[in-house]
This record gives C-alpha cells, structure tokens and sequence, in this order.
C-alpha cells in the first residue's frame, strides 16, 4: 500500500475533520491547529455552510471556503518531488452567496492551473481538478485562489496536497509530430492537469479501489469505432513487475479489463477500434497508454500496431518479448501536439505481424493530460505573475483614481483663492526700462 510522506487532506471551510467515501481523513481548515495550511492573516477567507439537503452527497461538499480577494495555503513540503494536487468544487447555493457566480483563478507554485474556473463549477455534482507539480528546491507547495475583478468571489470545498510515487511521472516521452518520432526530455518539470482517466471496456473505478485515490472512467462514450471489437474481463492475478507498471501507475481492475480485436477464422481482420477525446486547442498532451495481455494462452501471439493522433506510436508491439509474462502490465507516454484539432484519437489494430484465430490488438486504459504552455499556464495565455499584479494594480488604479480627484479639486481651489487674494492686493503692471547699466547687473 502506498503510503505518502507528504498527505495533506484539507476540509475547507469548517473547523472538523470529516470522513471521505473512500475512508480517508479530511482535516478542517479551521480547527485551530498552528499546522493549518490557510494563514490566520488571511481576513480576505470566510467559511460558508451548505444548508441544503444533500443526504447523500460526501460530507466534504457541506462545506466551503470563500474568498473576496487572493487567498493562499501553504503547504510545508517533505519531499522534493512530483505531487499531486487534487481541488474538490461543488458550487452550492447559500442565503449570502450563489457560488455558481464565482469566477477566480487558481496558481500553484507558480504556474497558472484554473483561469476559466465556470469549466470546472457545477451545482448539480462536485467536480475535481487534479494536477502534476513539481517541487524542486522549494519547501513549500503554495496555492493562491485569485478572484476576478467583476466577481470578487472565489471557492474551494476541499484540497488534497499528495506526494506522488517516483515513477508516476518519468523525465522522458515519446514526441509525435509530422516531422516524426523523437524524445521529450524534462517531462516532470512541466505543470500536467489530469484530463481523461478512462479504464478501457471496464466499469469505473472509485478512489476506494485505487492505491492513489483515482477515479477511471468507462470509455463507452468515448469510443467512436468498435466494429470488430469485443470487451474482456479477466479474473486472474495481475503480475506487476521490476521495470514495468507498477500498481501505483494503474491499478489492478483497470488492467483486468481490455477491449480487443480479434480474429475468428484464417484471415487476420482489416479494423481498427478508435477512441476520440475532446481537447481544448493550444497546449502539448501526454497520453499515457495501458496493455496487459489478459487474453492470450501463451507468449508470443499478439502483435499489433498503435495511433495516436493518426501517427503510427507503436509498430508491431509485442507485449511478451516486454514483460516476459502474460497478465503483466507495460505501459507508453506519448506527447502530440494539440493545436488545430478538436480531437485527440487513440487507436488499435493488427500489424503485418499479427496471427489468424488469435488477438490481434488490445488495450486496457487511456490517461490524456495537458501540459503547460509557455506562460507557465494549463489554462490560457496568461502568466501567474500577470495574474497576482493585475489584482494589485486594479485596486490600486482605483485608490490613485481617488487621490487624483482630491487633487483636482485642491489644485482649483488653490487657484481661486489665489485669485481672490491677487484681487484684493491689485497693483498696476509697468514696463521695466530697457537701458539697464553694467552697474546694476545681477551677479551669480
């Protein structure tokens, strides 16, 4: 079991500690404690209380911090490294605020990870946003919570602050572009926000079921061509082994699941099976791809070709000649481009290699996430440091708006009273004479 030496769980807005549907603790915000993460300074942060009758929504939606002006918690960190980042929203309605009005935006350590913060707010279910970060000689995780100017108003229900496993995030990938394959180095300094989690023909998978508290997706709506395909669930043991995926990576019930090509007589079949994710254009993505060869009976009888984004990633994979077992978990990073498209794609089906009456593709979970831009930024054009001073500079434009009327006003009260008093002193104006002497001249 996992167990992380920085694990910040975070009830916003209440002074208790509360208990999440997958058993882990969440500590109030306000309980007093001098290891809270949210400064006492902090006057510009008030708690709000979900009234409504939501019996069966967690108990850390029940509550809220609220924010009129930028807010931070920090985060004392113990381990350099990736952490994850998890923000829990559900905008409930209160007697003194609607916080589905709330529009802010939200830095961490730097990097601007929510600007549109209406994409990820909903009345009708909480949602979560879950990102990547990198701290290197730091000793602290920092998040500010920046409301915008027309809404004052910024919200969080809970925050988790993880510190991630060694090999959840590697220093290198697989580029895609028309120019070919090459590698991506420094890929855990980028800022990553988690956008797709999809466990392929399974259902979904609960944080309870998951060692890093994940939720996988089924990726039934996803899925844009099946013909030719079929699901599989596999009852067995998944082998994880030294140098492959490890449970932390993915975790068992999504690679007991897989949907597959196969063939069923003396021909191999000409199909492919297509999965499309929408993107938001503008930014790099990691995609991140699972196998674990549930289906065959013994080495050496799968081979299959893989796309993403219509490149050709991997050419006659063969996850035995990998692993060296069956029911073995191998994973792939990908990073394309996401620039003019609206879709990304993943794809699977038969290689020149691949064998009649036998599988001919598999894949057992998809992982789509973005990558910072160059503003540092997950969401938009935007640098933090733009962020925090446009802040400052807007209530400061406002104060010097205030001093430069008082000294308008001032300044034409000074040349009235000026007028006033040259009125009253009037003395005619005379010519000076021109034929001044040497002797009278003014020395300096």
């Amino acid at each position: 079991m996992f167990s992380p030496i920085d694990n910040y769980l975070i009830n916003c807005g209440s002074s208790e500690s509360t208990t999440a549907v997958d058993f882990r603790r969440f500590s109030g915000d306000l309980s007093g404690n001098h290891h809270s993460p949210l400064p006492s300074s902090s006057n510009g942060a008030f708690p709000l209380r979900n009234k409504g009758n939501f019996l069966d929504l967690p108990s850390i939606y029940r509550t809220a911090m609220v924010f009129n002006k930028p807010t931070k918690y920090v985060f004392p960190i113990k381990e350099q490294g990736t952490h994850m980042v998890r923000l829990h929203f559900f905008a409930f309605n209160s007697t003194r605020y609607d916080l589905g009005q709330a529009q802010f935006h939200v830095l961490v350590n730097g990097f601007v990870v929510l600007s549109n913060s209406r994409r990820v707010i909903s009345s009708e279910k909480p949602m979560i946003t879950e990102y990547l970060i990198k701290v290197l000689n730091e000793e602290h995780l920092v998040i500010h919570f920046v409301p915008t100017k027309d809404s004052r108003l910024a919200f969080v229900n809970a925050i988790e602050v993880i510190s991630a496993p060694k090999d959840l995030v590697p220093e290198t990938a697989t580029y895609l572009s028309s120019k070919g394959i090459e590698n991506f180095n420094g890929l855990s300094n980028q800022a990553i926000e988690v956008v797709y989690r999809v466990t392929v023909g399974g259902p979904k998978i609960t944080p309870f079921n998951d060692s890093l508290w994940r939720t996988w997706i089924p990726d039934n709506e996803f899925l844009r061509s099946s013909f030719g395909s079929e699901r599989l669930y596999f009852g067995g043991r998944i082998k994880y082994h030294a140098g492959g995926a490890s449970r932390e990576v993915g975790p068992d019930n999504m690679y007991n699941s897989a949907r597959l090509i196969k063939s069923n007589n003396d021909s191999v079949p000409n199909v492919n099976v297509t999965w499309e994710f929408p993107i938001i254009g503008g930014y790099k993505y990691l995609v991140r791809l699972h196998f674990c060869d549930i289906a065959s009976i013994q080495l050496g009888l799968l081979y299959f070709n893989v796309y993403v984004n219509g490149y050709l990633a991997l050419q006659d994979l063969d996850l035995s000649s990998i692993t060296g077992s069956l029911a073995s978990p191998f994973y792939a990073d990908f990073i394309v481009d996401g620039n003019g498209i609206e879709n990304l794609s993943v794809a699977i089906g038969p290689s020149n290699s691949s064998i009649p009456y036998v599988y001919d593709a598999i894949l057992n979970g998809v992982e789509v996430m973005k990558m910072n831009n160059s503003h540092n930024s997950l969401d938009g054009e935007v640098c933090a440091g733009f962020v925090l001073k446009n802040w400052a500079s807007g209530n400061e434009s406002i104060l010097l708006t205030f001093i430069a009327a008082i000294c308008i006003l001032l300044s034409i009260f000074i040349v009235v009273r000026r007028k006033i008093i040259d009125s009253r002193n009037y003395v005619p104006w005379s010519r000076l004479p021109m034929n001044v002497s040497e002797d009278n001249e003014i020395k300096t």
